[in-house]
């Protein structure tokens, strides 16, 4: 099947939940308010459909002039290694721009996934990790 994606659609909270199950990724998927505000709160996200199916999802919070957060990156399990996820990341790319710096953390599961599609790693990052 043919694989369109969208830019700038939130799709329904359920939906996302679905990808997300079935991708592996760690998500509070149990608590659908705050996926929904996740959503509601970034400012690029990028969708892949197959048909009416939610297929794939990249969700990033940027300012669309020096950084950009890649938050999300997921793929049902059953479309994974088909260039979906390539594929978000060249439009949430395209949509940035040259001069923006494309960020992530990665889930321990992906690590050896990004160098692949184009990331480099960096050693110069800290977070403080959430409670909950």
């Amino acid at each position: 099947m043919k694989i369109t994606y969208q830019t700038g659609l939130i799709p329904d909270t359920k939906d996302i939940v679905e990808v997300y199950r079935s991708s592996g990724i760690k998500r509070p998927v149990e608590d659908l308010a705050r996926i929904a505000n996740m959503y509601t709160n970034s400012n690029l996200i990028v969708t892949a459909w197959a048909g009416n199916k939610l297929v794939g999802i990249s969700r990033s919070i940027t300012d669309f002039y020096y950084c950009c957060y890649l938050s999300d990156l997921a793929v049902r399990k059953e479309y994974q290694k088909t260039g979906i996820g390539s594929e978000l990341i060249a439009l949430t790319r395209e949509r940035i721009g040259d001069q923006v710096a494309l960020i992530l953390v990665s889930a321990p599961e992906a690590i050896d996934y990004y160098p692949k599609v184009g990331f480099d790693k960096i050693n110069n990052g800290y977070m403080i990790k959430r409670s909950k």
